[in-house]
């Protein structure tokens, strides 16, 4: 285990709309505000995402068990921003249901806005953390420096 200590930075508050893409769109408020470190919350509907439901096997490297949704979605979810050497790599994990049908995975593309999805980014400063590729594990792992 390893950890830092930080300050919570800058807060944003970000509205996506019906039929927004909705990783594309916090992507673009991460890179344009350089949002280096950052925290957020998910709250609202997805209408279709390609999700990891988990390994195949619990080794390493893993092998993903993708997952694509096709029908709305309620959706509440966490993730977390670091950049790899590039650009910001987006961690989330969310709950998603729909009728009583709830399915937790990592969100990873295809991320269309149902109606509404309400997001609120926490910039973290004073933290130096990036998330490069971690060949072990086959993975972008977060890395302190």
């Amino acid at each position: 285990m390893e950890y830092r200590s930080g300050k919570a930075g800058r807060l944003f508050t970000i509205r996506f709309d019906e039929g927004d893409d909705f990783l594309a769109g916090l992507r673009e408020v991460i890179v344009k505000e350089d949002i280096r470190c950052g925290w957020f919350w998910v709250l609202g509907g997805l209408r279709a995402a390609e999700v990891v439901t988990g390994p195949k096997e619990a080794v390493m490297p893993p092998d993903p068990v993708w997952k694509s949704l096709d029908s709305v979605r309620e959706t509440l979810g966490g993730g977390s921003i670091f950049w790899d050497e590039r650009e910001p790599k987006i961690h989330l994990h969310a709950a998603m249901g729909h009728h009583g049908d709830t399915l937790t995975a990592c969100v990873r593309k295809g991320t269309t806005t149902y109606l509404v999805l309400e997001v609120c980014v926490m910039e973290i400063t004073g933290i130096e953390a990036t998330r490069p590729w971690y060949p072990e594990g086959g993975f972008n792992r977060l890395t302190f420096s």
